[in-house]
């Protein structure tokens, strides 16, 4: 706002007759009477027109000072005379005069700081701790390979000149297969079979595994689909599907991605492929369950058959063991047996009848208790104590 009241009253005096700021009198002469500016109250005599008074023009080299020269208005040459691509051109510590601080015996500290800043970076860029369960890999320039670091204090060339890439080697890695979306195996029987797994692995040679292949993660993963789905083609959907034909895929596919990845020189250890899903395809979910529920009711079937078949043979080992220990006993007193097994046999059969038949003469009759307790029963009655005739 000061800025823009200067420039109105610096327009205002030259309006009204007052002396130009840059030396030089305005359109209409002398000094008339104002209210500000330098040119007074009317009282103060008037200034020649080339007078070396008055306002300096800042844009003349030495401020247009009063240097008993004939003041002039300034041009652009004056204004960039003294101005460089950086600025105006001036001395002083941040001008081209600058110098370096300097020690006590003259010379320069430049020197002094160049080397301490070398030493820094030699120190920070050549010594290296790894932890105990890392390894590291020095190579020169970025490329070559040089050596391998073991856990503790190592030490190599500065950097750029050998670079160390450290990592840890003791760490389990998972690799995810099939978890993201459906994943079609084709089973040994022609089935199909929408199967996930995880693959756990570390590195157990970090010079292999850092120069052999260009993305070893990416190569765990192909080998660990072929050795799948090479397994799993030489299965059964049955043995698949149920614990211990799992167990025997996960250890065939384990033993096949080390083969390979040996055979890689991948620096590759396996430690497990674990099995999380089998089922079948979305599109044939129902109908698999069908098969599945019949296969279900069969092995109930198959398995009640059995128990009925070893009942049987129970029986059946019982039975020729009591025979066995009765011949045995029949060797030692065949007449004593023999009489034993007929009155045994004899009892089991005529127990369960109500007649008897006497061929002897000179039987006494009896009463038919049988009888008249079933004819009591038939009739509601309770059965009358009977008295049993003797001779007369």
């Amino acid at each position: 706002m000061r800025i823009f009241n200067g420039i109105g009253r610096s327009i205002g005096l030259a309006m009204a007759g007052k002396r130009n700021p840059w030396g030089k009198p305005s359109a209409g002469g002398g000094n008339g009477s104002g209210d500000g500016g330098d040119g007074g109250d009317g009282d103060t005599p008037s200034e020649p027109a080339g007078g070396s008074d008055g306002p300096r023009n800042p844009w003349l080299p030495g401020g247009g000072g009063n240097d008993g020269k004939p003041r002039r208005s300034a041009n652009i040459e004056d204004i960039f005379k003294h101005r460089g691509p950086e600025g105006p051109r001036r001395g002083g510590p941040g001008g081209p005069n600058f110098n370096f601080p300097q020690r006590p015996g003259g010379k320069s500290w430049f020197p002094v700081a160049l080397g301490a800043l070398a030493l820094i970076w030699i120190g920070f860029s050549s010594i290296h701790f790894v932890q105990p369960r890392e390894q590291g890999v020095v190579t020169w320039l970025g490329g070559k390979y040089s050596s391998t670091m073991n856990p503790g204090t190592n030490w190599t060339m500065p950097f750029p000149i050998q670079t160390v890439d450290v990592m840890d080697v003791s760490e389990i890695r998972l690799e995810e297969i099939g978890s993201n979306g459906e994943n079609l195996i084709l089973t040994g029987d022609q089935n199909l079979v929408d199967l996930s797994y995880i693959v756990r692995w570390n590195i157990s040679d970090l010079v292999a595994y850092k120069f052999e292949l260009p993305d070893p993660a990416e190569a765990v993963r192909e080998v660990a689909e072929s050795a799948m789905r090479e397994s799993i083609a030489e299965t059964d959907l049955d043995r698949v599907l149920s614990g211990a034909g799992r167990e025997q895929v996960e250890a065939r596919v384990r033993a096949r991605m080390q083969a390979i990845l040996d055979a890689y020189g991948a620096g590759i250890a396996v430690q497990g492929v674990e099995i999380a899903r089998t089922e079948a395809p979305e599109q044939v979910i129902a109908a698999f369950n069908d098969v599945l529920a019949a296969r279900q009711d069969a092995e109930r079937e198959l398995n009640q058959a059995r128990r009925y078949e070893q009942q049987l043979l129970a029986q059946a080992q019982g039975s020729a063991a009591e025979f066995n220990e009765i011949y045995s006993q029949y060797r030692l007193a065949p007449e004593v047996t023999r009489r034993r097994l007929y009155y045994e046999t004899m009892e089991s059969v005529l127990r369960g009848t109500d007649k008897t038949v006497i061929e002897a003469g000179g039987v006494t009759p009896y009463l038919p208790l049988p009888e008249v307790r079933r004819r009591s029963v038939d009739a509601g009655l309770s059965p009358a104590p009977a008295t049993p005739q003797g001779n007369r």
